[in-house]
């Protein structure tokens, strides 16, 4: 893999920390947008879509390290449950941005997997 980047190096390591955090709080927003929904629950959907577009455009940055020696990442699959999201988002729907948020959590699983195993 010695066509790594320092930078790229850098970006995964970080992607693979924000990653952990994510997950953490993708459970979260889903309860809440799921008939739960608290004061707050606008603005902590913001900071995860603004969390979620921050890992996309690490991923598209550094997609070809992460799938250097085997395909770790499913490029079609993520895009897919990605034009889901920004559909469920248009609409306004709470369910529906619930259950495109639960599709993408074994996207997010898998990404930080790949980044971890890429960055070991």
């Amino acid at each position: 893999m010695e066509n790594i980047t320092a930078e790229q190096m850098e970006a995964l390591e970080t992607m693979a920390e924000f990653n952990d955090r994510l997950l953490k709080n993708l459970p979260t927003i889903i309860e809440e947008l799921s008939g739960n929904r608290q004061e707050d629950t606008d603005q902590y959907q913001k900071s995860i879509i603004d969390a979620i577009n921050w890992e996309i455009a690490v991923t598209n940055s550094t997609l070809d390290v992460l799938n250097q020696e085997k395909m770790r990442v499913d490029r079609e699959d993520f895009n897919r449950k990605m034009q889901d999201l920004n559909a469920a988002l248009s609409s306004g729907r709470d369910a529906g941005i619930a259950d495109a948020l639960k599709a993408l959590i074994p996207c997010f699983e898998q990404l930080g997997a790949a980044a971890r195993e890429v960055i070991a």
